[in-house]
């Protein structure tokens, strides 16, 4: 014999009411944190709502409150390692808010590719806006559009008047030079990240600092483009360098725009008989999980991701509910990893 279906419908805010012995008007401020209910009814209902396994309906709370709790993240270039974790961080901070993220993904920044990730949440009901904006044009673009909503950008905000937050890369960059000084070389060669890059100007502008302020014409800069091969390219110039000793630069340390490079770098010495550090030091940037395990493992600067995911969710999180206003910009202060790659000249 046939049993009914027993009723697994999901229990309603009138239902909590009821388990509670309270108004449905009183769940509702409590689910809304008003301010005018008493600490013993909000535990009350907290309960109640524990015990049925209530969970709110966020399109019916939409249409109450005109908030959809739900944010944009706009990002460019999430093939790299930078991007890429920069997202996560921010997914993370986001749900740790109580928001949900809808997500853009660009392959170049151009203005109109904005302005259509830009329309596309909007539509969406997102409350604000994240870009990820590594590159001067990106960010030069975004700030051009008129964004019905708060935007916060993560890395080049502060050149163009945006709130925003990001790594302090200059003083990451001058940490790994100054480290690499203080292990006994007489300079530092540096291998960048490519033009536009707001990061790699960063980078090598705290290296430039740290020679200068130390008397030391800084040797001409490598450029490179994030890539092991640009790296590798870079390493053959310098290995070559260092083995004919010619000029009056000698090749006995390298900062390395970020660890990728380092890699390529790491190789083109390698292959070319140089031994490192002991004739060669190289330090990258990024600290990515392979850096520990490269032969030998990379000295190099760590980028906390999860900080700058926080930070910048809980920025925009202030914008939207009036709490800040104006181009205030956060920078997150990165940390010296120092591994075998550096160890001071001549030690063996």
């Amino acid at each position: 014999m046939a049993h009914p279906a027993e009723d697994v419908r999901p229990p309603t805010m009138a239902d909590v009411a009821r388990e509670a012995g309270v108004s449905h008007q009183t769940v509702s401020r409590v689910l809304s944190d008003h301010p005018n209910v008493r600490a013993a009814t909000r535990e009350q209902v907290t309960l109640a709502i524990e015990r049925l396994g209530y969970r709110r309906n966020s399109a019916a709370r939409a249409l109450v409150t005109r908030r959809t709790r739900t944010l944009g993240v706009i990002a460019v270039n999430t093939t790299l390692y930078g991007p890429a974790s920069t997202m996560t961080g921010l997914q993370e901070a986001a749900r740790e808010e109580g928001y949900l993220v809808s997500t853009v993904n660009l392959r170049t920044g151009g203005g109109q590719g904005l302005k259509d990730a830009i329309d596309h949440l909007a539509s969406w009901g997102v409350e604000g806006v994240v870009a990820i904006t590594p590159q001067r044009s990106h960010v030069r673009a975004l700030a051009e559009l008129d964004a019905p909503f708060p935007v916060v950008t993560v890395e080049g905000g502060h050149r163009f008047d945006l709130p925003g937050v990001s790594l302090d890369q200059e003083l990451g960059a001058r940490m790994v030079t100054e480290h690499l000084l203080a292990a006994g070389h007489g300079t530092v060669w540096h291998v960048s990240g490519p033009e536009d890059w707001l990061e790699s100007e960063a980078r090598t502008a705290g290296w430039r600092a740290v020679l200068e302020e130390s008397g030391i014409r800084p040797p001409r800069v490598l450029k490179g483009d994030w890539s092991p091969l640009s790296g590798y390219r870079a390493g053959q110039e310098l290995a070559g360098l260092a083995l004919a000793r010619r000029g009056a630069t000698p090749v006995t340390a390298v900062f390395v725009a970020n660890d990728q490079m380092a890699l390529g770098v790491l190789r083109a010495l390698r292959e070319a008989g140089i031994r490192t550090p002991s004739q060669v030091a190289v330090a990258g940037f990024d600290d990515i999980p392979e850096a520990e395990y490269f032969p030998p493992p990379l000295t190099t600067v760590r980028q906390d991701f999860a900080a700058i995911g926080r930070r910048s969710i809980r920025l925009l999180v202030d914008h939207i509910e009036g709490r800040a206003d104006g181009p205030e910009h956060l920078l997150v202060e990165p940390q010296l990893i120092m591994r075998a790659s550096t160890r001071p000249a001549g030690e063996a």
